[in-house]
């Protein structure tokens, strides 16, 4: 029977860069990453025939979702989870009540509010079903980068 030799826990190179990055920079990076997919995405779509025009809920007439829509929309959204993430992060490095576990906060309550997010396009009326559908899958994409990143920086306080 062969010995095994101890094997050491040293972060990956990925982890090593989110944990000497603040949490702040790591959402944003994330964030701007996120844009960049969705962006990308609603472009695919409109190449391949999809309309994008959509009303608001409470709108009466549906009005054409500009280029670079959708990248501002996940931009001015997500400046809500960088706020929820930064202050998990300093609520998790206090001595007394701390937030015990701020990576799993974050990604329930992040989770929540994506799917929470859906509502919008899923009711968005005078709206068609492949804009809603490609107008879903921004926001599931945007939340599939950003959640993930964040958490993981979150984990390694």
């Amino acid at each position: 029977m062969a010995a095994t030799a101890p094997q050491s826990h040293s972060p990956s190179p990925r982890a090593a860069w989110l944990a000497a990055r603040p949490v702040w920079l790591v959402a944003v990076l994330a964030t701007l990453a996120a844009a960049a997919v969705a962006e990308s995405f609603t472009l695919l779509a409109r190449g391949a025939g999809v309309e994008m025009v959509a009303a608001g809920i409470g709108e009466d007439e549906a009005t054409a979702i500009p280029v670079g829509g959708v990248a501002r929309s996940v931009v001015l959204w997500s400046l809500l989870g960088i706020a929820l993430a930064v202050l998990l992060d300093r609520l998790a490095r206090r001595a007394e009540r701390g937030v015990r576990r701020p990576a799993r906060v974050f990604a329930v309550c992040a989770g929540a509010f994506t799917v929470l997010s859906l509502a919008g396009p899923g009711f968005a009326p005078y709206t068609a079903d492949t804009t809603q559908a490609v107008l879903v899958c921004t926001h599931l994409l945007a939340g599939g980068v950003v959640i993930p990143v964040v958490a993981r920086r979150l984990s390694l306080a």
